[in-house]
């Protein structure tokens, strides 16, 4: 069975929004390589269970490669220590594209 997802909606001026799930230890680093590689992703913050962050990971187009495995492995290791985590996702919404003026012929 996949992740629980847990959606909340919460639209604001920035027009971002927050998904939270929740995840098995073993399923938080196939989750958070996915979210990554979605790319309208900001952040995501890791929880306990009972809402405690351990850790909060700013998004950027350049998280990517060799940068991206030291932030891994701390999820790993964070996975290894706690049963069942939260991941907050913060996201911006993508805005959808407008349709070009139509032309007027008289």
């Amino acid at each position: 069975m996949g992740p629980e997802v847990i959606t909340s909606l919460i639209l604001n001026p920035m027009e971002n929004f927050k998904e939270e799930f929740k995840v098995k230890g073993e399923e938080v680093i196939g989750k958070v390589k996915e979210l990554i590689h979605e790319g309208n992703v900001r952040k995501l913050i890791i929880k306990d269970e009972d809402g405690k962050v351990y850790l909060e990971i700013p998004i950027t187009l350049g998280l990517v490669g060799a940068l991206l495995a030291p932030t891994l492995a701390a999820v790993g290791a964070l996975a290894a220590m706690v049963a069942h985590l939260k991941i907050e996702v913060i996201r911006t919404e993508e805005a959808a594209p407008t349709a070009p003026p139509a032309e007027n012929k008289a």
